[in-house]
């Protein structure tokens, strides 16, 4: 049976919330794990066929323990996880074009398959209180989130990612 996992960062709540919309999504589908980047290692990824990354843009790039998962799992991983296939969610204030460039790169070197376009929801934030506030995501912003994880879900349970 199919296994999708979903990896994700936040500071804020955005991304979590996001991820939590995915999972709602995809569990009808398909067996699914939440975990947190940084409780996730290679053998959680191992133990999945396909996968969901969300995490908050920082600086026009991911957040430090998102890259800090994919630093871990890189290197052993390597070779062992080629044509699966992922989606990727960004939580960002403003584009979220370069934390989205920068996970598909990594995606990429570990030949992973896109099965669409980056996810971006843009909260707006723009000053240091907006930035740093807990986000609370509307019903109409994780709506994508949650059908990508049924898609996703759907997908990997037929067998087409």
């Amino acid at each position: 049976m199919a296994r999708l996992l979903i990896v994700y960062h936040t500071r804020t709540e955005g991304s979590r919330l996001m991820a939590e919309a995915a999972r709602e999504g995809a569990q009808s589908e398909i067996s699914t794990r939440l975990l947190r980047a940084e409780d996730t290692g290679p053998e959680d990824m191992l133990d999945a066929e396909g996968y969901i990354f969300c995490a908050p843009e920082n600086l026009a790039s991911l957040s430090g323990p998102m890259k800090d998962f994919f630093d871990r799992c890189y290197y052993p991983l390597l070779g062992r996880i080629e044509g699966r296939g992922y989606a990727q969610m960004i939580c960002a204030g403003s584009d979220g074009e370069g934390a989205a460039r920068q996970l598909a790169r990594i995606a990429q070197g570990w030949r992973l398959k896109p099965v669409q376009e980056p996810l971006i929801v843009c909260t707006h934030a723009q000053s240091a209180e907006e930035i740093l506030a807990t986000k609370k995501l509307s019903a109409e912003e994780l709506a994508p989130c949650r059908e990508l994880g049924q898609a996703l879900g759907a997908g990997l349970s037929m067998g087409v990612f």
